[in-house]
């Protein structure tokens, strides 16, 4: 009985040709979606663009109310971090950013109850639009 054997290399050469056939026509059906906004990539809020000031009189040039900001940290679940200032602040100050404003002046941080956070940290500020900054 003869039995023919097909070379070693010659059979790994034609699987491979085969997959990647079969894998290059099925790449061509899928298309990826993701939650990423694109948008979010070209405007990066950056909190140095808003100024923290203890008072007006520190201002270096003229300026310009804008209006009230607050920011909020909650703690959603036990197992997460608790509520901090910094970060209300941060989101205060993204807030008069998204006023156009470029300076605040904090007013004051409490913690507040609530029913959907386990502790609640708001921050409250004047935010103004300050010239020669």
């Amino acid at each position: 009985m003869l039995s023919r054997k097909i070379p070693s290399r010659k059979l790994t050469v034609t699987f491979s040709f085969l997959a990647a056939a079969l894998l290059g026509g099925c790449s061509s059906q899928y298309q990826v979606s993701t939650n990423l906004d694109e948008e979010n990539f070209k405007e990066y809020f950056s909190p140095t663009r808003v100024k923290i000031y203890q008072s007006e009189q520190e201002f270096p040039g003229d300026h310009r109310y804008i209006g009230l900001v607050e920011g909020q940290d909650c703690q959603l679940k036990p197992h997460h971090a608790a509520a901090d200032e910094i970060n209300a602040r941060t989101e205060a100050r993204r807030q008069a950013d998204e006023k156009k404003a470029n300076a605040v002046i904090f007013t004051g941080c409490t913690d507040i109850k609530s029913a959907q956070c386990i502790s609640l940290r708001v921050c409250y500020a004047k935010a103004y639009q300050v010239l020669g900054q």
